[in-house]
């Protein structure tokens, strides 16, 4: 198959009894064969089982790294998006308590697409990428979304060099179905209309 991200040619990475991976030669983007996808209403009640307190402690601290960038790249009178924001968009509501404004959209529990058709100056995407079914889709449509001057937040756990695909915990969620490199990431700052590509451990932020 093709990459679902830049369209190359992909080969064999990993298999199992279950599942089966491939890299792309291009991007190197590592992505589950779509005949493993689960269906809609077990993907529904996989994210069900996260849980997601928007007052629990340690999820405030988890999403820190994006809603800390946010507060330090904006003002509360810019506007934005929470993109795959989950059962409890506790990114969101941390930014509300500073007084900004963010829109909602998941397709399970925020399926307001009206909110898609608007442009944000920051948009929020948190734990969300690697449930791409279509990332170039995804990642086209999100820079179009954005104002000009601003920026994507996402955070994933990156695949790199030496890891151990086998024993990693990341790849287990039946749910994930594409893992980017550094690679991947810089293909999407050049082919997607952003101009600044920042990494900071489980963090990416892309700029318009």
């Amino acid at each position: 198959m093709n990459c679902t991200l830049c369209g190359a040619e992909t080969k064999t990475f990993w298999k199992s009894k279950n599942r089966e991976f491939v890299v792309c030669t291009n991007c190197e983007g590592i992505q589950l064969l779509p005949e493993f996808y689960i269906n809609k209403e077990a993907e529904k009640q996989r994210y069900l089982t996260h849980n997601n307190d928007v007052e629990d402690p340690r999820y405030q601290e988890f999403v820190s790294p994006i809603t800390s960038r946010v507060l330090n790249d904006f003002s509360a009178k810019n506007t934005g998006l929470d993109y795959g924001c989950g059962t409890g968009p506790v990114a969101t509501s941390e930014l509300e308590k500073q007084g900004y404004s963010v829109a909602l959209f998941d397709p399970y529990f925020y399926p307001d697409k009206s909110v898609l058709k608007n442009f944000y100056d920051f948009i929020i995407c948190c734990e969300v990428m690697e449930h791409f079914h279509d990332p170039a889709r995804e990642f086209r449509d999100l820079s179009y979304k954005l104002n000009p001057g601003g920026k994507l937040y996402c955070k994933t756990s990156l695949y790199t060099e030496g890891l151990d695909f086998d024993t990693w915990y990341y790849k287990n969620d039946p749910t994930h179905v594409f893992f980017y490199t550094e690679k991947s990431l810089i293909w999407i700052r050049d082919n997607f209309g952003f101009s600044k590509l920042e990494l900071e451990s489980k963090l990416m932020v892309f700029s318009k």
